[in-house]
């Protein structure tokens, strides 16, 4: 399972997304700057090259593919090649956009992650050397991007996921549809039951049911407190279930409440908190396709009904 690809960050209930963050390396105190130096209205200046035109891809569009090319490879400049042009909209700066992100290691070749994403599409948000893969281009588009360390994690590299320091990516970027935040329904039947131990740490007993096929919230205690905002950074301490098994697969509690992006975890997750004031407790059950996608994961929990225990601690607007 892709662990703590940012200090602090919620493990499981992050999406891949948090890996792609600008000062969300995990390695060290400093991550490189966003190599743009555009308006965060304009797109990325990416041509192709000869290495991002030289690397064979091949898979099912929105599955994990896989890419070819002599390693190691070291690359100096960003480069972007369309495989397969998409016929949808192009997308534009500030867009958030769902994905398929597959990265593999310029040494090696070998595979690093491959998990749905959603990308938001501003400078200073995502590191360059995954924006370009999303960043004005067509809807439906499957793109390669050579990303040299200098885009990407830099001298710190990322060892969570493996990324030496000073290592160039390669990345394939399938580009899907624009992203809503849902809006999640009541939960009124077979919600699971909470106890607390002495700490109030929480026990989530699942009921004996089928997992719903929506995305829906019960609020066991409601807040008095900001009202959270889709632009929000969001603090809170949480518990993620698996509704099949009723295994805890991560939690803040034992450690410290854990501050994200709404737009930077899984969509179903980000939902349940908008509109809901600071000081609630609330529980979320998330279908598979607003958690990690219908398809296996990398992590694990593709293809899974996720419930999480939340209490929202505090709330502020990015920006």
């Amino acid at each position: 399972m892709n662990r703590a690809l940012r200090r602090g960050a919620p493990i499981a209930l992050a999406s891949v997304s948090v890996l792609l963050l600008v000062g969300c390396a995990g390695g060290g105190e400093e991550t490189p700057e966003p190599t743009s130096t555009d308006a965060a209205a304009a797109c990325l200046e990416v041509e192709a090259g000869e290495q991002s035109d030289a690397i064979e891809v091949s898979g099912d569009f929105g599955g994990t593919p896989t890419a070819t090319f002599d390693a190691p490879l070291e690359a100096e400049e960003l480069q972007r090649t369309i495989v397969t042009e998409g016929d949808g909209d192009d997308t534009a700066p500030g867009d958030q956009v769902s994905a398929q992100v597959t990265a593999f290691s310029g040494t090696t070749g070998e595979q690093l992650f491959s998990q749905p994403a959603t990308l938001e599409l501003a400078e200073g948000t995502l590191y360059d050397g995954f924006r370009a893969g999303a960043d004005c281009v067509a809807l439906g588009s499957r793109v390669v991007t050579v990303a040299p360390a200098s885009s990407i994690y830099g001298d710190e590299g990322n060892e969570g996921i493996g990324v030496e320091p000073g290592e160039t990516l390669v990345i394939v970027t399938d580009v899907q549809e624009l992203v809503e935040l849902p809006v999640p329904g009541e939960w009124t039947e077979d919600v699971p039951t909470v106890e607390y131990a002495e700490d109030g740490t929480p026990t989530v007993t699942i009921p004996d049911a089928e997992p719903s096929d929506e995305l829906l919230v019960a609020v066991l205690e409601e807040g008095d407190g900001d009202v959270v905002t889709e632009d929000d950074t969001v603090t809170v301490d949480y518990q993620g279930v698996v509704w099949e098994t009723g295994e805890v697969f991560d939690q803040s509690f034992g450690n410290a409440p854990v501050p994200f992006s709404i737009s930077g975890v899984i969509p179903g997750f980000g939902a349940s908190l908008v509109g809901q004031p600071v000081g609630t407790k609330l529980l979320v059950t998330i279908p598979p396709a607003l958690g990690y996608g219908e398809e296996e994961s990398s992590n694990g929990l593709g293809g899974q009904t996720l419930v999480f225990y939340v209490e929202i601690t505090e709330t502020r607007t990015d920006g």
